[in-house]
């Protein structure tokens, strides 16, 4: 299964997250398939930077993302867009 989750960069006691697409049975840190963005707790306010287009089509290729990932997307408003989306999909086949 294809999941959308975080893989920590940075230094010790400093990281920062990429928010990647990864094969589920791959380690935390390992080889990815694409990256979405990035996401840093540690300034205030945080920083979240992400591909709003290509998480979408994952999302909707069928890609599970983590619940960490899944509150930063909502927070992104990667769910709005796919909900527009799938509604769009829904009133063409009507």
């Amino acid at each position: 299964m294809v999941r959308i989750r975080l893989t920590r960069m940075g230094k010790k006691k400093q990281p920062f997250y990429r928010i990647v697409v990864v094969d589920q049975r791959k380690r935390r840190d390992g080889a990815y398939i694409e990256s979405l963005g990035y996401y840093n707790p540690l300034k205030n306010p945080f920083i979240l930077n992400v591909d709003v287009d290509k998480a979408v089509e994952w999302i909707l290729k069928g890609a599970q993302p983590s619940e960490t990932v899944r509150n930063l997307l909502s927070k992104a408003g990667v769910f709005k867009k796919v909900a527009e989306i799938k509604s769009q999909k829904k009133e063409a086949n009507q």
